[in-house]
């Protein structure tokens, strides 16, 4: 803010978009109508949206700098490929996208990062391991019900590893677990609250029906992540020991979330659904626009393996790789923008 006048852009369907939720949808008719409306709701539609405000603000000539962090990075690369003429320059965090790596390759790169962090965070938090099982165990013996009414299975248990790639949540889940029973054999009412907080699609239905799609280039995403998880005994609900899993949907999420069940054929229409690229590939390799790009070594969500593919691909991108941060490093510190703004200044 003291170089840019700073506007956020509240993506299609969320904050005072039009909301795009399970009530709204219905309004729409059918589950084929509500996905075939969904299916404008990706990075291309959202740079669209950024150059219809652009335009409003600008004129049709002017040109604003762009910041993506994670998904916004994703969007960014869009707007990269799409109409880059408009862009001064651009700033990425945590968002150099796979641009010719398919879900099924995302998926089984993450589920390695999603072990080394069970890892890191046992090695933390030494005690927690015997705390998941006893939850784990408890989990199985007994039909544990969260405050929504919904179950808490043990595959959802295992999705409270979402926050093990950021660092202001690796803490919350340690206290989580260390927090679990109130008394032998009863789940305190602390840990259900927070376990709903964390596993409810409430707030973001968005993220449970087209987060796989963000990586199709073409191709239906036939549920990914479960596909790929499902050749991964060590995720198993089952396995011994107990595995937390990390970004993933998976369709049993449809069946239990009270948000997302009537989303459940709607969902299973858009995991179907061939989609049309996301990136020009020629275009970001003749890229004139500045990028700069802060790529973590360690980022559980968007694999540094990719992203270095990413960078290479992107004609005058530089990027700096750190291992000090996590995914979330630029909510943590003003460094890493503070960064990237010198890095595109030509000043590092």
């Amino acid at each position: 803010v003291k170089d840019f006048r700073v506007l956020l852009l509240d993506q299609r369907g969320t904050g005072r978009s039009t909301p795009a939720t399970a009530a709204t949808l219905a309004a729409r008719g059918s589950a084929a109508a509500q996905a075939d409306y969904l299916a404008h709701f990706r990075a291309d539609s959202i740079v669209a949206d950024a150059e219809l405000v652009r335009r409003s603000l600008l004129g049709d000539e002017g040109r604003w700098h762009v910041l993506g962090q994670s998904y916004g990075g994703f969007c960014s690369l869009t707007y990269l490929s799409f109409a880059p003429e408009f862009l001064d320059s651009v700033m990425l965090t945590g968002g150099l996208a796979p641009l010719v790596a398919g879900p099924d390759d995302v998926y089984a790169a993450t589920y390695r990062t999603v072990e080394r962090k069970n890892a890191e965070f046992h090695a933390a938090f030494p005690w927690a391991r015997a705390r998941l099982e006893e939850v784990a165990a408890l989990v199985r013996a007994n039909d544990v019900v969260l405050p929504d009414g919904s179950p808490l299975t043990v595959p959802r248990l295992q999705a409270l590893g979402h926050g093990l790639g950021a660092t202001t949540a690796i803490p919350g889940l340690a206290f989580q677990l260390e927090e679990a029973f109130a008394a032998d054999g009863v789940l305190s009412d602390t840990f259900l609250v927070q376990a709903w907080q964390t596993l409810s699609m409430a707030s973001q239905p968005l993220y449970a029906v087209l987060h796989e799609a963000c990586y199709s280039q073409g191709e239906p995403t036939r549920w990914s992540a479960a596909r790929v998880g499902a050749g991964l005994p060590r995720f198993a609900a089952d396995a011994d020991p107990l595995l937390l899993t990390g970004e993933m949907i998976y369709p049993w999420m449809f069946e239990h979330d009270p948000a997302l069940i009537p989303l459940r054929e709607t969902a299973d229409l858009l995991a179907q659904r061939s989609w049309s690229p996301l990136y020009d590939l020629d275009r970001l390799a003749a890229n004139e626009v500045p990028v700069a790009a802060a790529l973590y070594t360690g980022d559980m969500y968007v694999d540094a393996g990719f992203s270095r593919d990413t960078a290479e691909r992107v004609r005058g991108l530089r990027y700096w790789e750190t291992n000090a941060h996590e995914h979330d490093g630029l909510r943590e510190t003003d460094d890493v923008v503070d960064r990237l703004i010198r890095m595109n200044r030509g000043e590092l």
